[in-house]
């Protein structure tokens, strides 16, 4: 690597320091809502709190990881220096000095509005003007990724674009479009309103806008993870990916469905009609597409490489699997946290269930699931895969690793468990505190408890985390010698597609949507005509 190193080491680094803070912050937030009475409590500082909280995890950590991880992908998959270096630095410096007038207007009471933008609630115009930079500087990542897929293909005719590149590019073009809504947003409505330029704001339609990057966000974050999946996981495991036609489809699915379901969050609003809701509560199902084929195709690929390993049955091949590698064990504990936090989803976007559960802590156990939980693993995962080849050293012993990982699987579990029965309950969120003395809350305290506990874990797992990588950095690392490659071969190689019909125009769009006419076919194939024992014949007999 020429420039991808140090940008990814720099846009990472970033991206964990905000991960620990924001841990701190968690934790410290549900013991104040716990009956135990918690240090420096009052509205205020429990509101800065989770601003501070949300928009570490939510913005920072998000936005530095997905592109420093892009960096690194442009490079390594790609096979060559990094387009425009310079322009690459400009987005990190952007990105840091967002952040950090971010931190500051939270830090000094100015912007305890959480870490969404809904008036009339109002903060103070440099937190918005900060974030927007934030945005900017992933704008600059945003070109540097096309631009490096470009060249690629220019150099390359006819040769396709690997799979960790095409889902980079892919979250790349769908980040362009779906931030226009929040962008809009904070430039013509929220920050003239900051300044006082503004004596009115139409909070239906600043809702309408956040909600146009609301849930899109959320694939942004996710991407990675499923890059991993794909390109990083069966290779991890010593197997193949079932299928590179099928991840490929996976991501243009996420880029077409993304765009339109964030409305969905609107569901309690009463500025939308409730044909148009019916309408976002079809959109959103369509999102499951994506989902269920990656958990189909990682499945089978999980197989083949258990099969690889002497595994035998039906299900023998599941014990096979090297799960004291980090990348395989966090893939098994992202896998069921996705889930539990999945089939929370589907509760959140049918619009009857939604009005039971939309402002209570269900929505906060299942978006700490999906995001904390599946997300996160992965980005732990990713780290512990890429410091090697960053650093040059590995560490002595990987048990502290895994030792992180079950840490924050079980913490995470142990946490929004409780919140998903409180939540049924009628537990509300976005509060402080709660008066425990009136009986019908009082039944609560036993699970915010156990709640709390469960941040307790998530906290020492974090901490940990950011240990385990200062290791790589220590005199005592050893030389990382031998290191094999990153990225899986596939037992299916991507489907050629003529020329007219390449990258991410309209009419390759539409071929792809028809693809999911033949959704039953891959699946088919993987059972009927290649069997799982065919394929290891296969694969083995390429040596």
């Amino acid at each position: 690597m020429t420039h991808a190193r140090r940008l990814t080491l720099a846009h990472l680094w970033v991206a964990f320091a905000a991960l620990a803070i924001a841990a701190v912050l968690g934790v410290w937030q549900m013991w104040a809502r716990s009956p135990l009475p918690a240090p420096f409590l009052t509205a205020q500082a429990y509101f800065t709190s989770v601003t501070a909280h949300g928009v570490s995890m939510a913005y920072v950590l998000t936005t530095f990881m997905v592109m420093g991880f892009g960096y690194y992908v442009a490079e390594t998959a790609l096979g060559r220096p990094l387009p425009f270096p310079r322009l690459a630095w400009l987005g990190f410096v952007l990105g840091v000095i967002g952040s950090l007038m971010a931190a500051v207007t939270i830090l000094t009471g100015n912007a305890t509005v959480l870490f969404t933008f809904y008036p009339p609630l109002t903060g103070s115009p440099f937190f918005y003007i900060g974030l927007v930079l934030v945005v900017v500087g992933s704008w600059i990542w945003c070109g540097l990724m096309i631009v490096a897929m470009l060249e690629f293909k220019r150099a390359n005719p006819g040769v396709p674009v690997p799979l960790a590149m095409f889902a980079t590019v892919a979250n790349a073009v769908m980040w362009l479009w779906t931030t226009v809504g929040v962008a809009a947003e904070l430039l013509f409505q929220v920050i003239p309103a900051a300044f006082g330029w503004n004596e009115s704001v139409d909070v239906g339609l600043s809702r309408t806008l956040f909600s146009w990057t609301l849930h899109a966000i959320v694939y942004f974050w996710l991407i990675p993870a499923y890059i991993a999946f794909y390109t990083m996981v069966p290779q991890a495991a010593g197997g193949r990916l079932y299928s590179d036609t099928m991840g490929r489809l996976t991501f243009i699915l996420f880029l077409i469905y993304s765009l339109p379901v964030g409305m969905h969050h609107l569901f309690m609003d009463p500025q939308q009609s409730s044909a148009f809701k019916f309408l976002q509560m079809s959109f959103t199902a369509l999102v499951a597409a994506p989902t269920l084929l990656t958990v189909f195709t990682i499945s089978a690929s999980m197989e083949i490489a258990g099969r690889l390993r002497g595994g035998r049955g039906y299900f023998g091949w599941i014990a096979a699997l090297p799960w004291d590698r980090p990348m395989v064990l966090a893939t098994g504990m992202a896998f069921f946290m996705l889930w539990f936090g999945g089939g929370g989803g589907l509760i959140n976007m049918s619009f009857g269930m939604n009005a039971m559960v939309h402002n209570t802590s269900w929505v906060t156990a299942h978006f700490h699931l999906i995001f904390g939980g599946t997300v996160v693993i992965m980005y732990f995962a990713i780290a512990y895969a890429i410091w090697p080849t960053l650093t040059g050293r590995q560490p002595v012993s990987l048990r502290h690793q895994r030792l992180q990982l079950w840490l924050w699987f079980i913490g995470m579990m142990v946490m929004t468990l409780p919140w998903h029965y409180l939540g049924l309950q009628g537990q509300w969120r976005r509060v402080a505190t709660f008066n425990y003395a009136d009986p019908i809350i009082a039944g609560w305290g036993s699970w915010v408890i156990v709640s709390f506990a469960g941040g307790i874990i998530l906290l020492a797992s974090a901490l940990l985390f950011v240990w385990n990588l200062l290791e790589f950095h220590r005199d005592r690392a050893v030389a990382a010698t031998g290191l094999g490659p990153i990225y899986a071969l596939a037992v299916h190689p991507p489907v050629r597609v003529p020329a007219a019909l390449n990258g991410f125009a309209l009419w390759n769009v539409l071929v792809l949507v028809l693809m999911i006419a033949a959704y039953g076919y891959p699946i088919a194939q993987f059972f009927i005509i290649d069997a799982p024992e065919a394929i290891v014949h296969r694969v083995n007999g390429r040596g």
